[in-house]
């Protein structure tokens, strides 16, 4: 039976030492200190850095060398690997993977995920949940392909000071922005950053954020779902799933949860809320 290890890079938030899931990481750098991300930064870290920091610390992309590192490795230990990587609008990722995997000809099947954070892990997860039911690396990637675009990831943001510190959004703007309480709600739309709406105070933008999760037509409980927050603390995050369990609280007891790291952190900065699914066909 043919043996696929499953890889991805550390843009998906997924733990290092994940069981059965190799994760390759990017790089993040405050000044003159660079770090590898999840290996000797963790997000808890990450996050005490960026708030106590004036600048934006920045990530950069795996080079092709340290993919082709991790698929030397992997292929020691499985038949063939299957890569899903961070979408390839945010990162040159997916293309260093590429160049990587072709020095490994029908071995080595590399997915853009078209997503980041949260919304790449649960194309990740989805590749496990296929892999499981005995799908081959080359037929799970061509599945994937397909599947990648019904997944949808929106968040809500607790502050507008990081998208101001990224020359995203002006000084005047985020200023006002901060006074009224404004709050965006942004998603991944084929790769890219998109700003889908924005709320006055926090529990306009938490029903803006549900508005947009029964606009998609609901989550697909029968393929991978989570949710996930930046900063310090998920207390935002569990107000949230208390608030509005009318979305999930018939279908599951216990929603998948994690941190989101340095990736989409140093744009949005501590206090977000996110999730991401498949939606229903």
């Amino acid at each position: 039976m043919t043996k696929t290890l499953l890889v991805t890079d550390s843009a998906s938030d997924i733990p290092q030492g994940a069981s059965g899931i190799c994760v390759v990481p990017l790089e993040v750098t405050f000044g003159s200190d660079t770090f590898q991300d999840g290996v000797d930064l963790n997000h808890r870290q990450f996050y005490e850095r960026l708030i106590e920091s004036d600048q934006l610390p920045t990530t950069s992309m795996i080079p092709p060398a340290r993919f082709a590192a991790a698929f030397e490795e992997g292929l020691a230990q499985a038949d063939e690997l299957l890569v899903v990587t961070l979408s390839s609008k945010l990162s040159g990722t997916y293309e260093s993977a590429l160049a990587a995997a072709a020095v490994y000809p029908g071995r080595v099947h590399v997915v853009d995920s078209l997503n980041a954070c949260i919304g790449e892990a649960v194309v990740v997860r989805r590749a496990r949940q296929l892999l499981d039911e005995g799908m081959g690396a080359a037929a799970v990637a061509a599945q994937l392909q397909q599947e990648r675009h019904q997944v949808r990831l929106v968040a809500l943001l607790g502050t507008l000071e990081y998208l101001r510190k990224g020359g995203r959004l002006n000084a005047a703007a985020a200023v006002m922005g901060e006074v009224l309480a404004i709050k965006p709600v942004i998603s991944i739309e084929e790769g890219e950053v998109a700003v889908l709406g924005k709320a006055r105070g926090s529990k306009n933008g938490a029903n803006l954020l549900k508005k947009q999760i029964l606009a998609a037509g609901g989550v697909d409980f029968s393929r991978p779902y989570m949710v996930g927050y930046t900063g310090l603390s998920d207390g935002l995050l569990q107000k949230y799933i208390a608030d509005h369990g009318d979305l999930w609280e018939t279908e599951t007891h216990q929603l998948p949860q994690g941190s989101v790291g340095a990736t989409i952190g140093t744009h949005v900065g501590p206090d977000a809320i996110a999730v991401a699914f498949f939606a229903q066909d």
